[in-house]
């Protein structure tokens, strides 16, 4: 069941045109791999499709209804509810610990304190990063941070999580550590996740993959399946 899509999505940056009418679905509890090189127009898909950025021309569709055409307050209400994101750099807040920053998202929403740390505490533990749990950014290792940010972006179980470059900042191993942790929880709790990545071995984590070269879809790698068909 197709759950995201754009439809002819055309977005530019002033005279720059980063997206010449993109048309791609996203299947329910699918991970779905974003490619291409830099400036191909990945992470503008990306925030079409999570309702961050508004395309000039062509449709957002959610669950069959035109994200597109709501109004901020309203697509703000959906990335707390029904969307994660999960950016490169995690951008923790610096003055709040691990677990402070996880629960975030809950206290925002309205949950009591003592249940938002407990989650809090629960998506630590699932992403291997509970023993930082009270520790701010600036005492925690890069991979300790993208972590926390995964379980910041995942602890309200939104039906579907957004992954700009979530390696991009790490090293090799904490990538690696880190996609593995992401595609577990992902398929446990059947989310669906968009994830824009310039690497090969990053998109291979997915079951498909879509090639993007500037802000066009390339013909030649449109939706195929993943390299190695979204290893767990």
């Amino acid at each position: 069941m197709t759950l995201l899509q754009a439809r002819g999505v055309v977005k530019s940056y002033g005279p720059t045109p980063a997206l010449r009418g993109v048309t791609v679905e996203v299947a329910a509890g699918e991970i779905l791999a974003v490619t291409g090189p830099s400036g191909c127009g990945k992470s503008t898909l990306l925030h079409c499709l999570a309702g961050i950025l508004v395309p000039d021309a062509g449709e957002v569709l959610y669950r069959d209804e035109r994200l597109d055409a709501w109004s901020e307050a309203k697509r703000s209400r959906l990335r707390r509810t029904d969307f994660g994101v999960l950016f490169q750099f995690g951008q923790l807040v610096p003055e709040l610990s691990a677990a402070e920053n996880v629960a975030l998202p809950l206290l925002l929403g309205g949950r009591a304190r003592k249940e938002a740390r407990t989650a809090a505490l629960t998506w630590l533990e699932r992403l291997g990063v509970a023993d930082v749990a009270d520790a701010r950014p600036g005492e925690m290792s890069g991979g300790q941070q993208q972590r926390c940010a995964a379980a910041r972006a995942l602890v309200t179980e939104p039906r579907v999580l957004f992954a700009d470059e979530p390696t991009g900042a790490l090293d090799a191993l904490s990538g690696e550590q880190l996609l593995g942790q992401l595609v577990r929880v992902a398929r446990e709790q059947e989310t669906t996740v968009v994830l824009v990545t310039h690497e090969a071995r990053v998109a291979a984590y997915a079951d498909r993959e879509v090639i993007l070269r500037d802000g066009e879809p390339d013909p030649s790698g449109f939706g195929v399946p993943a390299q190695m068909g979204g290893r767990a």
